[in-house]
C-alpha cells in the first residue's frame, strides 16, 4: 500500500506543479506575453517542465525519508516558465497577476480534490489517502509559492503592491533567494508549515488520516 501511495503522490505532484506553471505562462499569455507558448511550455509532458532539483533531486529525497517514517508529504517544483516582462502590456501589475496564478491553479486543486473526497470517500482506504496527500500537496505549493522572498511567486505579488525603489531592492534578493530558503529549513521554519498544512488538509477533508 505504501508503494502505491508513493508513486500516485509522485504523478500528483508532477503533475500539480506542472499546471502550477502552466497557470503563470497562461496568464502572461493573456496579458501580452505569448514567451511561454513559443518555448513548448504550454503542455501537460511532464518532459519540457522537468527542474532536476525541484523536480528529481528534492522529491527523491522526501520519498527516502518517507520510506524511513516521514509523515510529510512529497514538495518539489517544475522549471520556471519563460516570461518577458517587456512585452507585458502593464509589466509592474500584470507581473503581479503571474504570480497570483501558479498559487491560485493549486488551491484550485486542492478545492476540486477536497470535494471530490468528500462526495465518494467512506472510511479510511487507498484512496482516501491519496486524496488527503493530494490536497496537502497542493496547499503546500499554495502556501510555500506565496511566501514573499525572490523568485517564489509570492515576491512578484509584493513586488506588484510596493512603491517602484521598495520594489527594486525586494529584486535584489534574489540572488540570495535560494540561500534564505535552504536556511529557514534547516531553522524548521518550514517543518512548522508543512505540520499546520497538514492539520489543514484533515480539517478540509474531515478525516483523522493525520
Amino acid at each position: 500500500m505504501r508503494v502505491i501511495v508513493l508513486l500516485s503522490t509522485i504523478v500528483i505532484l508532477i503533475f500539480s506543479i506542472i499546471i502550477h506553471e502552466i497557470s503563470h505562462g497562461l496568464m502572461a499569455e493573456r496579458h501580452g506575453d505569448s514567451t511561454a507558448r513559443m518555448m513548448g511550455r504550454i503542455t501537460l509532458n511532464p518532459i519540457p517542465h522537468i527542474d532536476p532539483i525541484g523536480t528529481l533531486l528534492l522529491p527523491g529525497i522526501m520519498i527516502l525519508m518517507s520510506l524511513f517514517g516521514s509523515s510529510f508529504p512529497i514538495f518539489g517544483w517544475a522549471k520556471p516558465v519563460p516570461i518577458n516582462p517587456r512585452n507585458l502590456n502593464n509589466p509592474k501589475r500584470d507581473m503581479m497577476w503571474v504570480g497570483v496564478a501558479g498559487p491560485a491553479a493549486n488551491m484550485g486543486i486542492a478545492i476540486f480534490l477536497t470535494i471530490v473526497f468528500r462526495l465518494l470517500v467512506r472510511g479510511v482506504s487507498l484512496g482516501a489517502v491519496i486524496l488527503f496527500y493530494g490536497v496537502a500537496i497542493n496547499l503546500i505549493l499554495t502556501f510555500f509559492n506565496l511566501i514573499p522572498i525572490p523568485p517564489l511567486d509570492g515576491s512578484r505579488i509584493l513586488s506588484g503592491l510596493l512603491p517602484e525603489r521598495y520594489s527594486y531592492r525586494l529584486s535584489q534578493i534574489e540572488p540570495f533567494g535560494f540561500i534564505i530558503l535552504i536556511i529557514l529549513l534547516v531553522g524548521g521554519l518550514f517543518n512548522f508549515i508543512f505540520y499546520f498544512i497538514l492539520r489543514l488538509a484533515a480539517l478540509l477533508t474531515g478525516t483523522a488520516l493525520f
